[in-house]
């Protein structure tokens, strides 16, 4: 089966990230259509961008690149898990995405955002910009969750209404779609 990578896209403490992709993977699961992984940054732990040659060009010399570049050559689609911050997605994303280049190509990719009144949209559409100058194709259909302190139980797990499950159901039915119709224009490894 194809590969979905969930990237959690905040590090700090107290962050709905995990949660987050906590549900969203269970969702992707249940959807059937994936091996599902969950790359948490937090743990990832990539430093700020300190790679002395662009990415396009695949001369990676630190070995936290090089590992990221495995592990991220690995998937078949993607969902980035963001929050919104004053406007945007977090910069601890924008620097996992920019660690690489050809890893991203002609891979379709899912976007989940959260937030307060504005649920992350803004963010979610900053993040698309960036994600179809790498090539990669986002699904229309995507997940954005409101007022999302509220939807955090006490034991730390996200409650879903059936608004969110439709959409995640919806999106993960577009990544598959994509995932077929993009999967022949990507290069041999």
């Amino acid at each position: 089966m194809p590969v979905l990578q969930i990237v959690v896209g905040s590090t700090r403490p107290g962050r709905a990230g995990a949660p987050v992709a906590a549900w969203t993977a269970e969702q992707a699961r249940a959807h059937g259509g994936f091996d599902v992984e969950v790359l948490d940054l937090a743990e990832i732990d990539l430093p700020m961008f300190d790679e002395p040659i662009h990415p396009v060009r695949a001369q990676y010399t630190n070995p936290h690149t090089k590992r990221w570049s495995e592990t991220v050559a690995r998937g078949d689609a993607y969902v980035f898990v963001t929050p919104e911050y004053n406007g945007s997605y977090a910069g601890v994303l924008k620097n996992a995405i920019d660690f690489l280049n050809h890893e991203w190509r002609y891979k379709p990719a899912g976007i989940v955002s959260y937030g307060g009144v504005s649920a992350g949209t803004r963010a979610a559409v900053a993040l698309r910009s960036v994600l179809t100058t790498l090539r990669m194709v986002p699904a229309v259909d995507a997940v954005h969750i409101p007022f999302v302190g509220e939807k955090i139980a006490e034991d730390g797990t996200l409650v879903a209404n059936d608004i969110m499950v439709a959409a995640a159901k919806t999106m993960f039915d577009e990544i598959e779609r994509l995932r077929t119709g993009i999967t022949p224009l990507r290069p041999a490894p």
